[in-house]
């Protein structure tokens, strides 16, 4: 994540250069180049010895997603090599050509790595999201049975449409009648909590209820993944936190043994593999919640902040929801093309994971000729990507120009489930609502990363119902 770039690396003797460095820092240009990518007006960050580029990086500590987006939208071949304290190297890259080169042609030299699988170690453990090799295809072969046609319809009538009717539609609709102010990414996000507890472990939390339940896992699992990627707050409340993310997965555990159910979901395909104990499938748990809550909810946040402000976009929207039936479908909410294409777009701006960092395992070369050295940290940047001007000129683009999902082997697998929910939620919401942003005027919200993306201090909105004459 670009977080890690940050490093909490001791000055000690470098203290009395901090003054002197500062003010000598210069901004230099890129050399012209004959790269199809742009090298205009860009703003390099200096770099000295031993502390590298540490000054630059601090000066844009509160907008390092931005800063390190409009670098790569201007060097050329969209590729930068960050300098960081102690001579450690950072490779950032938006070439599709690199991103293709990482996560498929030379996939196995280019792991998650000891370093960035320490630093999770703590929340997600073995989980499929911090591990490699065997271990993670594993794992990767089992879940892969839960994305089948027939689970995406059983997820999709069982699941997503109970959820909808019967907790998410009436909560708007209370909101609406009472002209209600309401945090729509928290309620997007315990939405997509219930739903993947539901589908993935057969639990369902009941975190979306009119009372807005306190959920100790998500509060916990928030603090605990912020405070270890940035390396803040005591270990005593870092253990504290992972150990209630723990013992929430754990009761889900438990909860299974005691009453397996007729269906065969996710957590049940697991422990009945007989290959890992209660600690490991914990981990599953945990990773799973992780993708499942967060992802979408962040991409259906952003999303509804967009339609908001292009009511064109939305009316297209609408004709489309009013083409299909009253009762949406699986085949209606799949052939939903035009808001498929709007919600891409808003990913493309807004990804949910908006950086993505492996390590090398030897030496390389990126196609653009970059050199990469064994034990360096090389990141693809979709949020970067998606801002690239010379990128989008044209419709239609592979998986390796748009890794919103990743690509190669480790594309994600819940990709058609997190689609058909963002779908039918979109459906939904907008055939009955008007979502309307309560933000100040020329305000804009700012985007956060972490693990994935999130609207900073929420999405504060006013529900409308809809006249049904418009």
């Amino acid at each position: 994540m670009l977080l890690h770039l940050l490093t909490s690396f001791p000055l000690l003797i470098f203290t009395s250069l901090v003054f002197f460095l500062i003010t000598r820092t210069r901004n230099s240009k890129p050399k012209s180049s004959s790269s199809s990518y742009p090298s205009t007006n860009v703003i390099l960050p200096k770099s000295y010895p031993i502390v590298g580029s540490f000054f630059s990086l601090l000066a844009n500590q509160n907008q390092l997603l931005q800063w390190v987006t409009s670098i790569l939208q201007n060097v050329p071949s969209a590729t930068f090599t960050l300098q960081r304290l102690g001579g450690q190297v950072s490779i950032l890259t938006a070439n599709p050509a690199n991103v293709q080169h990482i996560l498929k042609t030379n996939f196995y030299n280019y792991p998650k790595g000891d370093r960035l699988r320490s630093t999770l170690f703590d929340f997600l453990g073995h989980g499929i999201f911090n591990i490699d090799g065997e271990e993670w295809k594993f794992q990767r072969q089992i879940s892969s049975h839960e994305f089948n046609t027939k689970s995406l319809r059983k997820f999709f009538h069982t699941v997503v449409e109970t959820e909808l009717s019967d907790r998410l539609i009436p909560i708007l609709e209370t909101a609406a009648a009472n002209k209600q102010v309401l945090d729509f990414q928290d309620v997007l996000q315990r939405f997509a909590f219930d739903n993947i507890c539901k589908i993935a472990f057969g639990y369902d939390p009941e975190y979306l209820l009119p009372s807005f339940p306190e959920a100790k896992f998500a509060q916990a699992f928030d603090e605990g993944k912020i405070k270890r990627l940035l390396n803040i707050g005591s270990e005593k409340r870092l253990k504290l936190a992972a150990s209630e993310v723990r013992e929430f997965s754990k009761n889900i555990i438990k909860e299974k043994k005691l009453d397996p159910g007729e269906s065969m979901d996710l957590l049940s395909r697991f422990l009945s593999s007989g290959q890992y104990d209660d600690d490991f499938v914990t981990d599953i748990i945990i990773s799973f919640t992780l993708a499942g809550r967060d992802t979408t909810s962040a991409a259906l946040t952003w999303f509804f902040l967009l339609i908001s402000k292009n009511p064109e976009a939305e009316k297209e929207i609408l004709k489309e929801i009013k083409e299909k039936s009253d009762t949406l479908v699986y085949e209606d909410i799949k052939d939903m093309v035009y808001t498929h294409a709007s919600l891409c777009e808003s990913m493309r701006f807004y990804p949910p994971v908006p950086v993505d960092s492996k390590f090398a395992e030897k030496d390389d070369v990126l196609p653009d000729g970059t050199v990469v050295k064994k034990g360096m940290r090389v990141a693809y940047h979709p949020y970067a990507m998606g801002r690239m001007e010379k990128l989008w000129s044209f419709v239609g683009r592979d998986s390796y120009t748009y890794p919103v999902f990743q690509a190669g082997p480790r594309i994600c697998l819940g990709k058609e489930m997190a689609f058909l929910q963002m779908k039918r939620v979109v459906s939904g919401v907008l055939k009955r609502f008007k979502v309307v942003p309560v933000i100040e005027e020329g305000v804009e919200p700012e985007f956060v990363a972490h693990l994935t993306a999130k609207m900073k201090g929420g999405f504060p909105v006013r529900i409308e119902e809809r006249n049904e004459s418009k």
